[in-house]
């Protein structure tokens, strides 16, 4: 259905890839890999035609329809949740449209009488329009919509709310409802789950099995990515790589085919060796001119290979952080509560209790406003309860992140002076290991913080709390930002944590290699799960779709 054929793509001077070609067939389902920069999203753009090739050809088939989601919503206003949703559908509302002014005209036949060949065609024209708009699925367009939304956590109680009062991340879940309402033949999404909750996560994950079309999509959720990508395809180093199977299958397959290009490689070299060798020794003597000669034009010949660069494999060893008491918190009828703007108050949770002992390493869940954020910010301090107390324990350091720690970096300083700054007695290559473990190597130590992107900010402040000493991690959606590596790098360094950690974070994968205890917000009370994270969706199955 689109076939990407001998792609060259340069950005300035460096080049994105060169003579890369892949192809999307019907009802195929691709994730979309590779390094931050390395030209994911451009791939996209060149497909709907935002950007051009080089070099290359970009071909889609006649009659396809492309629907494409990128996290850059344009301006919503003026129409409800649901009427906004619904103008997206594009082309199926445009039919709509021609429809309804074709059945106008039909009731005009009467006084407005058609030549025999003109109504032929107006009927052919009308035919034609009527099994296109059946096929798109126009004629239950809003019922979809309202199934859409709904699934996004978007429902009937908010839909008709304008748009304007939606924040970013809820406008994002309606654009991306657009896209799907539109039920395009070829999907390309980027990024889809960055801004959903667990639940719309695994709503999008069902929806996306079920749908007939191709996908293209890019996610840092490799849950996500594994339950419906068949396909992978890479980019990197240049090039464009598919490999016939989900995300788990191409981490494998990557190791085995960069271990056999070391073998060619080395084979190759050692074969140059020998040929050069007699090159060298025979050059001299007239007697074997001609097979030298035979030898040199064959060399100049062979095509080089390259060693295969290195998959950095990164490793971040933790400060040592003095031990901490067993009992880390104790959470004792903890109560908040928040006056509402328009008199009454709104409860966010009551009574609970709970206590988090040495090395927990405890997710808390609970649906989208369930107070997941509202608990961590009572352990940490940042938020008086109402009643009832926590209380940390003795000998705890805390590291707390969330969202709005990117806050406290200070937008003038460098990505060095921060991390610096922040551990005085730290060595030069200490500091700089850190950073090359949260991807930041050359010249990025010198960017300044407010050039950042939301990832960058995030890996900055990451390593800023987990070089210092603490015991205790309180993190909140540590992984928003992150790409698989980065995420991995992390994973990697909670795993060898020695200290207690509580976390709030949609990414499963994520959450089923840490957690050894489950906290559950539901209706305001807590539920303590005493098990890692596949016993609690085992306890909740009833409650979680999957």
């Amino acid at each position: 259905m689109i076939n990407v054929s001998n792609a060259t793509k340069r950005y300035g001077d460096r080049v994105l890839y060169q003579g890369a070609s892949f192809l999307v067939r019907q009802g195929d389902k691709i994730g979309l890999v590779g390094p931050n920069g390395a030209g994911k999203s451009t791939i996209f753009k060149v497909i709907v035609g935002d950007e051009h090739l080089d070099d290359g050809t970009v071909t889609v088939d006649p009659g396809v329809l492309v629907g494409y989601f990128d996290q850059n919503i344009g301006e919503m206003a003026g129409r409800s949740a649901l009427a906004e949703c619904m103008a997206g559908a594009g082309k199926v509302s445009e039919i709509g449209l021609e429809l309804a002014k074709m059945e106008e005209r039909m009731g005009r036949f009467g006084e407005e009488p058609m030549e025999d060949d003109e109504m032929m065609k107006f009927m052919e024209r009308f035919g034609e329009l009527q099994m296109e708009f059946q096929s798109r699925g126009g004629y239950d367009l809003e019922s979809r919509a309202q199934a859409i939304l709904t699934g996004l956590g978007i429902g009937p109680d908010t839909y008709n709310h304008p748009v304007e009062s939606f924040s970013g991340g809820w406008k994002m879940r309606i654009a991306l409802g657009q896209i799907l309402l539109l039920n395009p033949d070829v999907l390309l999404i980027d990024e889809p789950t960055n801004h959903l909750d667990i639940e719309a996560i695994i709503w999008l994950e069902e929806w996306l099995k079920g749908f007939k079309g191709a996908v293209v999509m890019t996610s840092h959720d490799r849950e996500f990515m594994n339950r419906i990508c068949g396909r992978t395809v890479e980019i990197a180093n240049k090039q464009i790589t598919t490999y016939s199977g989900n995300y788990d299958f191409y981490v494998k397959d990557r190791e085995i085919r960069r271990e056999q290009q070391i073998a060619a490689f080395k084979r190759q070299q050692d074969q140059l060796a020998k040929e050069e060798d007699f090159i060298a020794k025979f050059a001299a003597r007239a007697s074997h001119a001609a097979q030298v000669q035979s030898r040199v034009k064959k060399l100049d010949k062979i095509e080089r290979l390259d060693m295969p660069p290195e998959t950095k494999k990164l490793s971040f060893d933790f400060a040592p952080a003095p031990r901490s008491g067993n009992d880390v918190v104790k959470l004792e009828s903890v109560a908040k509560e928040y006056p509402l703007p328009e008199g009454g108050v709104k409860k966010v949770f009551s009574g609970i209790s709970g206590m988090v002992m040495r090395q927990n390493k405890i997710a808390i869940t609970g649906v989208n406003g369930a107070g997941k954020s509202t608990l961590l910010k009572c352990v940490t301090g940042d938020v008086k309860e109402t009643s009832g107390k926590a209380t940390l324990g003795a000998s705890v350091n805390m590291g707390y992140f969330s969202q709005y720690s990117c806050d406290l970096l200070s937008p003038e300083n460098t990505v060095w002076d921060e991390v610096s700054n922040r551990l005085p007695a730290a060595s030069i290559g200490y500091l700089r290991n850190l950073l090359g473990t949260f991807m930041f190597s050359g010249d990025d130590i010198e960017k300044k913080i407010r050039m950042l992107s939301g990832g960058e900010k995030s890996r900055v402040m990451l390593a800023c709390i987990l070089a210092t000493p603490v015991n205790f991690l309180v993190l909140d959606e540590p992984t928003n930002h992150l790409d698989i590596d980065s995420r991995e790098t992390l994973l990697n360094a909670l795993k060898e944590f020695e200290g207690t950690v509580m976390i709030v974070s949609h990414d499963r994968y994520f959450l089923k290699s840490i957690v050894n205890r489950v906290f559950e917000i539901d209706h305001g009370e807590m539920r303590i799960y005493e098990g890692n994270y596949d016993y609690y969706l085992e306890k909740t199955a009833h409650k979680h779709h999957h």
